[in-house]
């Protein structure tokens, strides 16, 4: 079936359908990670957008149970050169297609994202829309442009857990940790659960007031969608739990932090989407080998609180990847250590949040 990806400016990109039917619209964005699709479709930070796929060939190892990141895809569509339609992989139960049509998502190929790739580089993010079968390019261009954005959005209502959950995969009682959930990836609570934490998930309208109830050692901002400043039940729940809790926030969650600390976020010009982002980290020298997925970022200048400073940086762009308060255990990172694409350069960001809550707790 043929299929076409529009952009709001009118830019056309043609292909064909290899999972679902329909119109998707969305904010379109290239990963360029050469794998983790999987990871990719299921991450909720993902929400509202269309993810086009810089490596040419996805789909050649499957889909199997163990590597989402959560309940269900996110993806508004999926962008790709081309699928791979018979997967090679003993882990795998299931085709890319196949699983893009039990959830009812579109997924097309044939498109020239390396063009379309350059296109949002050079033109910056913008809204799109794919659609199967054969369809009038300037209305959809139209359709496009009325689609809701990603700016003034709060996306995390979409994405949260309904009520809260204990995390129930292994783990033990060192330490009693509650998550902020915006759109958690289920491998933040793997995470913690290694060391030996009791893990519970609350959604994001949680008050500062009744998680206190809960007795937490720590709080820990999970990731998601859009943009940070619609956001704001999270924002004053932080401002409530900063005086007396060691906090780790990650990627949106590092953005929320920025927030309550006074500051103000902005859009990048087409966000970082990928596996493979260079950040320095300031303290050691060390440069790490990052995974992002997020198109909003601190205005570190904007920060009134005196005591914040900056602990990473992009080297790609030099924005600010990583914060901490000089007198509070409070510190966040813009990217996902969890994702462990070095494979765990950042993986130490989860034993700095243990060692906060035993010194805290001594």
């Amino acid at each position: 079936m043929n299929a076409t990806i529009v952009l709001e400016d009118g830019t056309v990109f043609p292909g064909k359908a290899f999972a679902g039917s329909g119109e998707a619209f969305g904010e379109v964005v290239f990963n360029t990670s050469m794998t983790g699709y999987q990871e990719v479709l299921t991450d909720p930070s993902y929400k509202g957008q269309i993810v086009t796929m810089t490596y040419p060939l996805i789909g050649n190892y499957g889909v199997n149970a163990e590597d989402v990141e959560s309940s269900k895809i996110h993806v508004e569509a999926l962008v790709v050169r081309e699928y791979e339609p018979v997967p090679s992989n003993w882990q795998s139960n299931a085709t890319l297609a196949e699983y893009l049509n039990q959830h009812g998502v579109v997924g097309i190929e044939g498109i020239d994202t390396r063009a379309l790739t350059r296109h949002i580089r050079l033109a910056g993010a913008m809204k799109g829309v794919v659609c199967t079968g054969n369809a009038d390019a300037k209305r959809l261009a139209k359709k496009a442009l009325a689609s809701p954005g990603l700016v003034g959005r709060d996306l995390v209502k979409e994405v949260t857990c309904r009520k809260a959950y204990q995390w129930s995969q292994g783990g033990g009682t060192q330490f009693r940790v509650v998550v902020i959930d915006c759109g958690m990836k289920f491998n933040i609570a793997r995470s913690m659960i290694r060391r030996q934490c009791e893990v519970t998930i609350v959604p994001a309208h949680t008050s500062a007031d009744e998680i206190r109830t809960m007795a937490p050692d720590g709080i820990l901002l999970s990731n998601g969608p859009g943009d940070p400043e619609p956001v704001s039940c999270v924002v004053e729940t932080i401002k409530g739990l900063i005086p007396d809790y060691p906090i780790f926030g990650i990627c949106l969650g590092h953005q929320l932090l920025g927030l309550a600390f006074g500051g103000k976020t902005y859009k990048l010009k087409f966000g970082h989407h990928g596996s493979n982002h260079p950040v320095k980290n300031l303290s050691t020298g060390k440069v790490e080998i990052t995974a992002q997925n997020h198109g909003f970022c601190v205005d570190v200048n904007s920060i009134t609180d005196p005591d914040v400073e900056i602990t990473h940086i992009n080297l790609n762009d030099q924005t600010v990847e990583g914060l901490r308060h000089r007198n509070l255990p409070v510190f966040s990172v813009q990217y996902h250590p969890e994702a462990c694409p070095g494979p765990h350069d950042a993986d130490y960001m989860f034993d700095d949040f243990v060692q906060m809550m035993k010194r805290r707790k001594l």
